[in-house]
Order: structure tokens, then sequence, then C-alpha cells
């Protein structure tokens, strides 16, 4: 048998930590390094950590535009190794995204291989592909060794990485960005190069320029796939100024002329970053699900370049039509989010308006230009001392060398005998001797000219800020120059146009309009059969269950159904069960308490109105729009309080100008319609007065034409002389006719 042995003690010393603040202090130090080192970009240079540890490696590399490219398993491999400690798929992918383009509106890295296509295939794996950077990439890092920018170690402190980029493009807004950090995001839309270079001039000009002047000059988003933006102007402008906003982007179309008199739609340009592959897919499934009845077909003809052909059910399809009800139900238009949220001098997540960040990337472009100018003018200043050096030595050449020859250190005297620094006497000595025959007066004083002049124009340029802006000014120029719009890459995209109006209920265009049966029993099943059923007698039910509504309709038509509560319910005939077994209970498609029972259930007919009345007498008349009910939880219309209920809802004619009402006391009234209120919710007035009992039934008709019912034995009855039941609202009345049903209901 085994001893027993005690668990292990703890240390006497342990640190006893609240849960609660170290929860806090950890995840807070998560949030920050998500927030700062993964989702969003610095204003400055536009690029996230990754982007920016792949252009650095990339350069490291030599990859130049002019260069050969490297595999990209070489790339990552360096990036991951030396600077990025994350998995090698998602600096790949990182990586991909910035060569697409489809994806990026100036591509950073120019790659060859499978990078993936705009149906959402994957790229090859890295071994397989080859890169290298693009002529905007070196802009990006134009001066990166000239101590424009920061540099700081990396994870395990063994090289130094760029804190930020110089950014000579502006990088930011012409490529765009997305994140999700904690607590915040980022969405920025690509545009145009030649556009933000024209702000970015205006503003250098014009530092207290308008949002709205800004606005005009940078259109709006460029998507590398193109598409039309349809938003209005003043949205546009209001985005622009709060940074925060979105763009509805639609697909281009135009209509294709095919023989006797057919055509077709053919969709050249989709939204950005929507697949082509799934959108097709899309549409095929709402065709096959007929919620496209206006289309007949799709087909994906691309090859290079976009071509889906979409084919109209008939040749009488209005065109425009057809696209709207697709641009409503598909991805063909699609909503970009804008949420400028970026990293202020790299440190500060802040929201921006173009403005702002026009104004941070040029501030960071006067920065790179100041630090650039004083890192050459220590670089001259360190060649004027060598080249003072070397026109001593030239003019004493025979002395230097017996120096050299003789001392055996030749260093301190040198220093000591011409008077020379140490940097200059370190030259001097480590000159080879082939150097000697170039090492003429002339060639020294005038490169020392030369140096010197620029010195002086260096000097001058940090001294006046508007010289500084003047040069920032000229490399805008030459960027915009390098990415005009008469260039392929940097022609403008995306268009502009303003949605067509059109009056059109899209719902109801997306539903089939077929006949259909109406059914619900006396216990509340409802279901709908094929076509309009001419004999009902063949119609099934549940076991103790009757007819209790049978009515014809149309799959487009809404169906009303008032309770006993005086609720309306609205239903939709296209979402109703199907004719097969006996339906379901209409309770599990709209929110009808158990004790409710269905007064009425009928065909919304637009205009229409009807009159309600409950078991006490009261009532008014009400259009049925007023009673369309946008929930399942219906709409209160009649108000009744307990044991009183909801009776009467039936249709009032247009040209009705009586109504009739009958009691449980077996007493008729008829007055006049005027005489009911028209509202829209209510109690309603008293429209007969009883000593016992209460309403049994009400109907509005026309009194020329007599008032009529249906008795116990199904036969019509119509009495036009109807002078003793004549009366005012809210009278007792009198027994109604001879024949009249002793079910005290007109039908």
């Amino acid at each position: 048998m085994s001893k027993h042995v005690p668990p292990p003690q703890s240390p006497r010393e342990a640190e006893r930590i609240d849960l609660k603040d170290a929860l806090e202090e950890r995840y807070l130090a998560y949030a920050l390094s998500t927030i700062m080192h993964r989702a969003l970009p610095d204003v400055r240079d536009g690029l996230k950590p990754v982007h920016r540890r792949l252009l650095h490696v990339m350069q490291l590399l030599r990859l130049d535009p002019n260069t050969a490219p490297k595999k990209s398993a070489k790339i990552v491999g360096d990036v991951m190794g030396g600077y990025h400690p994350h998995g090698d798929q998602s600096i790949y992918d990182a990586l991909v995204r910035l060569a697409q383009d489809f994806s990026s509106r100036y591509p950073l890295v120019d790659g060859q291989g499978n990078f993936g296509n705009i149906d959402g295939d994957g790229a090859a794996a890295y071994r397989y592909t080859e890169a290298r950077m693009t002529d905007v990439a070196k802009l990006l890092l134009e001066g990166l060794d000239e101590d424009t920018v920061d540099f700081r170690p990396n994870y395990d402190g063994s090289v130094q990485e760029p804190v930020v980029l110089p950014g000579a493009f502006p990088n930011l807004l012409a490529n765009g960005s997305s994140g999700i950090a904690v607590g915040m995001a980022t969405s920025i839309p690509p545009h145009n190069a030649a556009e933000l270079c024209d702000a970015a001039l205006h503003l250098i000009k014009t530092p207290n320029a308008t949002d709205e002047k800004i606005a005009t000059l940078v259109q709006g988003p460029d998507f590398p796939t193109g598409g039309i933006v349809i938003d209005d102007r003043a949205s546009i402008v209001e985005a622009y100024r709060t940074g925060r906003g979105g763009f509805r982007v639609r697909a281009k179309w135009e209509k294709e002329e095919l023989e006797r008199g057919a055509w077709q739609i053919v969709v050249t340009e989709i939204p950005y970053l929507v697949q082509k592959s799934r959108l097709v897919e899309k549409i095929a499934e709402l065709l096959m699900a007929k919620k496209l009845p206006l289309l007949g077909d799709v087909r994906d003809e691309s090859a290079e370049d976009i071509r889906l052909v979409l084919e109209p059910k008939t040749r009488t399809v209005d065109p425009t039509l057809l696209m709207e009800s697709l641009f409503n139900y598909t991805e063909l238009e699609s909503r970009f989010p804008l949420n400028m949220n970026v990293l202020s001098h790299g440190k500060v997540p802040k929201v921006m308006g173009l403005k702002q960040v026009l104004r941070e990337w040029l501030d960071h472009r006067k920065e790179v230009l100041v630090r650039r100018s004083n890192f050459r003018l220590a670089e001259i200043a360190r060649r004027l001392e060598i080249l003072e050096g070397y026109l001593i030595a030239y003019l004493n050449l025979d002395e230097v060398i017996r120096i050299i020859r003789e001392e055996d250190e030749p260093k301190p005297a040198l220093i000591a005998h011409f008077t020379l620094t140490d940097v200059q006497a370190e030259a001097i000595l480590n000159m080879r001797l082939r150097a000697l025959r170039k090492l003429e007066e002339m060639e020294i004083r005038n490169e020392h000219a030369k140096l010197v002049k620029e010195q002086k124009g260096l000097k001058a340029l940090l001294k006046s800020e508007d010289e500084q802006w003047a040069r920032i000014s000229d490399e805008v120029r030459s960027v915009k120059e390098k990415f005009s719009k008469k260039t392929p890459l940097g022609r403008r995209r995306t268009d502009f146009a303003e949605a067509p109006e059109i009056d059109f209920d899209f719902e109801q265009a997306m539903i089939e309009k077929e006949p259909v049966t109406v059914v619900c029993s006396e216990k509340g099943w409802i279901r709908t059969m094929k076509g309009h059923l001419e004999d009902f007698s063949t119609l099934s039910y549940k076991d103790g269950d009757a007819a209790r509504f049978v009515f014809h309709a149309m799959t487009t038509d809404r169906i009303m159904l008032f309770s006993s509560s005086g609720k309306f319910f609205t239903l939709e005939t296209a979402k109703l069960p199907g004719g097969r077994g006996h339906g379901e209970p209409v309770r599990l498609i709209c929110d009808l308490d158990a004790a409710d029972q269905i007064v009425a259930l009928f065909v919304h007919t637009p205009g229409a109105k009807r009159l309600l009345a409950s078991t006490e007498g009261d009532g008014f008349v009400v259009a049925e729009e007023e009673c369309l009910a946008t929930t399942r939880k219906g709409k209160q219309v009649l108000n009744v309080k307990a044991p009183v209920e909801a009776l009467v809802c039936v249709s009032v004619a247009d040209d009705a100008t009586h109504v009739a009402t009958i009691g449980d006391n077996r007493k008729m009234i008829i007055f006049k319609l005027a005489e009911v209120p028209e509202m829209s919710r209510g109690k309603g007035v008293r429209l007969q007065k009883f000593k016992d009992g209460g309403l049994a039934d009400a109907q509005a008709f026309r009194l020329k034409e007599g008032l009529s019912w249906v008795d116990s034995s199904g036969r019509n009855w119509n009495v036009t002389d109807l002078k003793e039941w004549i009366g005012e609202r809210a009278q007792a009345g009198r027994l109604p006719p001879k024949g009249f049903p002793k079910s005290n209901r007109f039908s």
C-alpha cells in the first residue's frame, strides 16, 4: 500500500493579487496591443505593423521594382523571424492582399504566380509564389536610410525596425484600411491619388480651407473594382467632415441589344470586396426560390474582365426596374462604411475627418523633410572636413609621405604638424596610393564648392517654413504626375450617379403572383390551397373541426385578421402554410391570445373601410390602412374591456348610406351612416340602445337597394320598405322584418 503524499504547500511569501485588478490590468494590456500593433493603421503612412514590416524586409532584401522577385516564403520567413512573431499564414495573407489589384487600389507588392482572384479563390502557398515591391512601395520607403523616422528595437532587441515609414505617398486614403480592435474599429475606402494630391496642395496653399472645398477636390471613394457611388453630394461632404458615414456602391451595367428585339443586361463592374462567385450563387438561389420574378437567367461569362449576363423573364420587363430589384436583394449594391479611426502620431486612436487626415500626413512629410535635411547637412559637414584634409595633403604631399614613412605613430604626427582633426588624419592614412594621381586640387575645390552651396541651401530651407512647404508641394506634384488620371493606374474607376426614383413595392415584386384559396377552420388552423377552388365541400379538416373562413386571394395579397380583443393582425399570403395537411394554428403565425376568438378574416383592399362594433353596441368606421399591423403583436384598434368583446367587422362600401344593427333582444334599428364617426382607434359611439343583452350584428348598406340577409335555409332575402325601422343612432329599435333569421345575424 502506497504512502499518502500530501499536496505541496505554497510558498509563504506568495503574492496575493486581487482578481479584478489583475483582469483589468491584463485586459487593458491586450486591448492596447490590439489597437496599437494590429488593428488600427498609422495616419502618417497608412500601414499596420505587419504591412510596414513586410515592406521593410523587402527593402532589406533589395526587392526593388526593377530587380528579380524572390520567393514569398523567404519574405514571410524573414518577417516572422526578425520582426513579426506571429503566424506565418497571417503574414502571408497580408502580403497577398497588398499584391491583389482588386483589393488594393495602388498595390504595394508586385506578385508573381497565383495570388487569388475576385471569385474568392485563395492564393497559392507561399513556396510557389514570388514577390517584389512596386513603385508605390518605394515611395513609402523613400529616405528611410536618411534618419527621416525613428527606429525601435524589434521584439527580441536583436535588430532595429522603423516606427513609421517616410510615406511620400498618401497611402492611408489612397489604399484605404479596415480593422477591428477592442472597443473600436476602422473602415476607410480607397481614394484616387491624384485627387488626394490636389487636396493636399490646396491645404498647403490654404491651411484654413473648408471641409466642403476639400470634399470637392476629393470627389469620393475610388474603388479598384469600379462601380457607381449613388450617395448625394451633401451626405458625402458630411461623411468626410466627421470621419463617419458610409457609401452606397452599385454595380455598373448596360443594356445589350440582341436579335429580334430581345435584350440582356451585362454587369461589367461589381462593388468593392464582393466575391463574384458568391454573388452569382446568391442570384441563382433567389431565382430558384422564385424571389426574382423579373429575372429569367444569370450567367457568368467573365474572363479577365467581369461580364455577368442577366436575362429578363420577358422582353417587356423594364431594365431599370429589373436592376432596382436586384440592387435591393443582392450584393450588386453594397454599403461600404466610413470610420476614419486611426492612430494619430502613432499613439492616440482618433476619428478624423478628411481634412485632418491630410493635415497630419503633410505635417509628417514636413518632419521627414527637416530630418532628411539635417541628416544631409551632417553628411556634408563630414565630407567637407575630409576634403579640407585632402587639400592639405595634396599641397604638402612630400611631407605627408615622409611622416608616414619615418614616424612610428604617423597619425599624431600628422595632426600635430598640419593641425588636422582626427577624421582628416584617418582619411589621409586610409588613402590608397592609386588615389594620389586623382588627388588634384581642382577636383577637390569643385566638390568643396558644390557641397558648400548645397549646405547653404539646406540651411536656408531649415530656416524658412515657406521654403519647406514649397519643397513639399514639389514632392506632392511629382506624385500627382506619376499617378495622374491620364495613367492606367491613376485613372478614376468609380463613377457617381443618383439612384432612379421608382415608386415600387419590391417586397411584392419578389413574390410570384398566383391565385390561392385561403382556408381557416373554426379552431384557427389556417392554410392555402393552390388556385381558386370552386367546390369548398371537398376540403378536409381535423376531427371535431369545421370550416369557418374560406375565400379566394392572390399570393401577393395581405390577409387581415380581426380578433375579439379588438386587435388587427396582418398576415402575408405567400408566407401562409401550403395546402397539404391541415395547415398550422394561426396563433403560431401571430401573437393571438389563447382566449381571443377570430371575428373576421379577409383580404386587405387598399382604400376600403370597415365598420367595427363591440358586444356592448359601441362602434365606429375605420380605414383598412389604419389597421395594418407591422409586427406579430398586432395593432389595437377597437378598445374593449372584458367582459365586452369585439363582435363586428364588416365592409363599408363607398356608396353605403345607412347602418342596420340588431341586438340579442331581437330589436333592429336603421340609421344614417353619417352618424357613425370615422376614427383610427377608440371605443366608438353607441350604435343601439339595449335594455338587456347586447349587440348581435351590424351591416352597412345602400338604402335604395334594400336590406339583405341569408336565412337558416340558405335563402337570400331583400327588403326595400324599411320605413318602420329607420330612426336615429342609439335608439332601441323594433322587431325585425318577417323572415329574419333567429340567429339575429345578417349573414
